[in-house]
């Protein structure tokens, strides 16, 4: 159960860079499709925190013409989505730095099982503290939306979800 718990946060962390890089080659393969294999069921388990992502201070920007936000509401997810990305990225960085660690110990003979615990462990809790900060700020974005908005964040988000159940996957239906 705990390796679940690691896989999935470092699938939860890794998820804004995955993100970012799928949209830098919107051609390449779906981003998760390795996690699917290594971990069946993982959609169900990552789906109510996608769903969550969805109220990230960036991806309302990016919809503010088709949500009408207000000036207000811009300036307000923009502080917040600047604060959540200094956050998450400081604790991104040690989560990394750990990692590093933990592998430079895994390549003795025959590695100090303390050591590697310890890193472990330091990036799992600085993975989680990246993740929060995202959550955090979802939850804050989704305060600032009125009712109609919210609705329509949430259908947004049903879409992609919804497509992947009906076996389009990111790409849609022609699998290019």
């Amino acid at each position: 159960m705990k390796a679940m718990a690691v896989v999935a946060v470092l699938a939860m962390a890794a998820t804004p860079l995955m993100a970012q890089q799928h949209q830098a080659h919107p051609g390449a393969a779906r981003p998760m499709a390795m996690h699917d294999d290594m971990m069946p069921g993982m959609d169900s388990m990552m789906a109510p925190m996608m769903r969550a992502m969805a109220y990230a201070p960036q991806h309302l920007l990016r919809q503010k013409d088709a949500l009408h936000l207000t000036s207000e509401q811009v300036a307000e997810l923009t502080t917040l989505g600047d604060a959540a990305k200094a956050t998450h990225d400081a604790a991104a960085q040690q989560a990394k730095m750990h990692l590093g660690e933990m592998e430079q110990v895994m390549q003795a003979a025959v590695p100090d099982t303390a050591a590697v615990k310890m890193h472990m462990d330091a990036a799992h809790r600085f993975m989680g503290d990246a993740m929060w900060a995202m959550m955090r700020s979802a939850a804050q974005s989704r305060a600032l939306l009125t009712d109609a908005q919210r609705t329509q964040v949430d259908a947004m988000a049903r879409r992609p979800m919804q497509m992947r159940h009906d076996g389009m996957g990111q790409h849609g239906a022609t699998g290019h």
